[in-house]
């Protein structure tokens, strides 16, 4: 439902066997993001009808474990939700942004302009027909790795820097082709390893990518 709390590290320092309570959560609601930050950081929400806000982490004063929070975005429109948090955390970083229907895109977080938290934010993904809704937004650089998976159990992955950036009010480039009935399950950031550096070297990969079934 839009809404966000910040909670201090030191309110966990006593778990139980069976957890503890980190935030209040409303019978028509659910979480779906926790990160850990510096109480310092940017933090952008993303909602499925492609809008985004970017407010400063400050915005949000800490509360209690048991408090429900603040509001962190509006969500108008029917089914609307909020479908990805960031946190900025690397300079001259991208915002990445997936449609449901296998559409994606990049632009720089610098084209998002601060603001207070509780707006409907700015355009990051058009919700075109040919797009559907946004399902995933996250931080990307261009030595980055993406995997999408789909709800039929297709994987890919893909380099970063083979998605352009452009700007916010645009719909963005296909990222994987879909098979009829099929949609975007989940969008994972994946790091180098060290052995893939060793093995990669310095060079750019430009290779075809081959898609595989899940068994």
């Amino acid at each position: 439902n839009g809404i966000i709390k910040k909670t201090a590290l030191s309110a966990f320092s006593n778990p139980r066997k069976t957890g503890i309570r980190a935030i209040h959560v409303a019978n028509d609601d659910d979480l779906i993001d926790v990160r850990l930050t510096d109480g310092n950081q940017d933090i952008i929400l993303g909602t499925a009808y492609g809008k985004s806000i970017r407010f400063k982490e400050s915005d949000v004063r800490p509360m209690g474990r048991t408090a429900a929070g603040v509001r962190g975005i509006k969500l108008p429109g029917k089914d609307n939700r909020v479908v990805g948090m960031v946190i900025v955390k690397r300079e001259g970083g991208t915002l990445l942004a997936v449609s449901e229907n296998g559409y994606g895109k990049r632009t720089d977080i610098i084209d998002y302009p601060i603001i207070k938290r509780g707006g409907v934010g700015v355009i990051t993904l058009k919700t075109t027909a040919r797009n559907g809704r946004m399902v995933a937004l996250r931080e990307v650089v261009d030595t980055d790795d993406l995997m999408i998976i789909t709800e039929k159990g297709v994987l890919i992955r893909l380099p970063v820097s083979t998605i352009r950036t452009i700007s916010r009010n645009t719909q963005g480039v296909r990222l994987i082709k879909l098979d009829e009935g099929d949609s975007i399950s989940a969008v994972t950031r994946v790091l180098e390893s060290n052995d893939e550096k060793e093995k990669n070297g310095n060079s750019t990969q430009t290779s075809l990518l081959k898609e595989e079934k899940i068994e």
